[in-house]
């Protein structure tokens, strides 16, 4: 009998590689990926545990499918990821989904095979949260998309502790993989056909602290395996970005000029608040540096509005740091309590309703720029590494430049995997648009 698995990924990149490798062990177990959990003898959901939308996002989900288990009694549902991490989360999902099979935790994906080999059987509900942080265990199967790039984890877990932040509690304490096996994971995937390398972790910057290899020496190597034509790497924590990382980045010319660096808000009040560990004058310092040995490089950032505490003054700084820095990209959120963490104790001092009026100003500032900064390239001719096909046109093919901007062109799918020249013809907000360059 073939058996089908349907998995569904909440949250993070970090996340999407953990679903690839559960993709993997469920291969070597007689399962085929499906895309319709309707037809899955095993549904998986991997879920994130940063938002509180994203946590009752899941709970909903996984009310939804009693149901289908009523009409299906031998599938077997299986949560896992950061939020079964959490206090408590573990016990509600037995007490309250009661037709959940397995939960397990981030520090148990090692397990999944026995996991699903016990559920097949006769069995009760089945939990493995066990807090167990020190190890790595390498040669797990990975089941990749289809695609162009490739995704490498190179540590695991968090010691930064930022006051609003429930990572550290969840994925653990600092572990960076083995310098070697990262290497051989990267030259495996550049010999199946992937284009782009994502070198992945919490803080990639963190990476072998307490040994001679840097993060700034592991990216020197990885540019010099063969077949690699681009590298980017994510999340960066501006305390640690080193002038070595920066100096390696300009030397090697697949390594992306992108760089993500979150800063979260402009205000130093808040950040020391937040515990992130640096000023916003030594931020401008490190984006004026990352400029200077990287004229062209795109930068991209996270930023929190309406954090416990801040008051529409300290927010000013916010916008006034849009303006300075001039972010290609910015990703925003207004802050979600997170239990256990140390700013859900912290008090308010303006109003939901102003929170919603300084998010939007942002989105407000953040589109006049990044429209200002995409209308520069127009009639320019760019590099594309052509992604796939729009989900909208099938005529249209997808890809990103260099520096990371989203381009849609009209061409062959034969393009797909290839970096091919292409003239910008209209600049959007989000987005360009282009023609194939002969």
């Amino acid at each position: 009998m073939n058996k089908k698995i349907y998995i569904e990924t909440y949250g993070c990149q970090q996340n999407v590689s953990d679903s690839e490798k559960i993709a993997g062990m469920a291969s070597e177990i007689g399962y085929t990926l499906c895309e319709d959990k309707a037809e899955a003898d095993l549904i998986v959901y991997n879920t994130c545990a940063v938002r509180e939308n994203a946590e009752l996002k899941v709970y909903g989900n996984i009310g939804a499918l009693k149901g289908l288990k009523r009409a299906k009694p031998h599938l077997i549902i299986a949560v896992c990821g950061c939020m079964m991490q959490e206090a408590n989360v573990a016990d509600r999902i037995k007490r309250v989904y009661k037709h959940v099979d397995i939960v397990f935790g981030t520090h148990a994906l090692h397990k999944f095979k026995d996991l699903v080999r016990q559920a097949e059987g006769e069995h009760d509900f089945i939990v493995d949260v066990e807090d167990i942080s020190g190890e790595i265990h390498e040669g797990l199967p990975i089941k990749r998309n289809e695609g162009v790039c490739a995704s490498v984890s190179i540590m695991y877990g968090c010691n930064n502790f930022c006051t609003y932040c429930i990572v550290p509690y969840v994925r653990g304490r600092e572990r960076s993989r083995r310098k070697e096996d990262i290497i051989a994971e990267v030259r495996t995937a550049a010999q199946q056909g992937y284009k782009e390398i994502m070198l992945l972790g919490q803080n990639v910057n963190s990476y072998g602290k307490g040994t001679d290899v840097s993060f700034a020496k592991l990216l020197d190597e990885v540019a010099g395996v063969e077949g690699v034509e681009r590298i980017r790497f994510m999340t960066s924590h501006p305390k640690d970005i080193s002038e070595e990382l920066l100096l390696v980045m300009s030397r090697h010319d697949n390594i992306c000029k992108q760089l993500h660096l979150p800063v979260q808000c402009g205000n130093n009040r808040v950040l020391k608040t937040m515990n992130r560990g640096y000023t916003r004058e030594k931020y401008f310092t490190l984006i004026d540096k990352a400029r200077e040995y990287m004229p062209d490089i795109t930068i991209s950032t996270d930023i929190i509005v309406g954090f416990p505490g801040e008051t529409n003054e300290e927010f000013e700084d916010t916008i006034d740091l849009l303006e300075r820095v001039r972010y290609d990209t910015v990703f925003s959120f207004i802050y979600s309590k997170r239990a256990g963490t140390p700013a859900a104790t912290m008090e308010d001092v303006i109003s939901p309703e102003e929170k919603k009026e300084n998010f939007n100003r942002l989105l407000e500032v953040q589109n006049r720029i990044c429209a200002e900064i995409n209308s520069t390239y127009k009639d320019k001719i760019l590099p594309v590494l052509v992604e796939g096909e729009s989900k909208t046109d099938a005529d249209t093919l997808t890809g990103r430049t260099d520096g990371g901007k989203l381009v849609h062109f009209k061409g062959d799918a034969a393009l797909i995997g290839k970096i091919v020249n292409i003239k910008i013809t209209e600049p959007k907000t989000w987005s360009l648009m282009g023609e194939v360059y002969e």
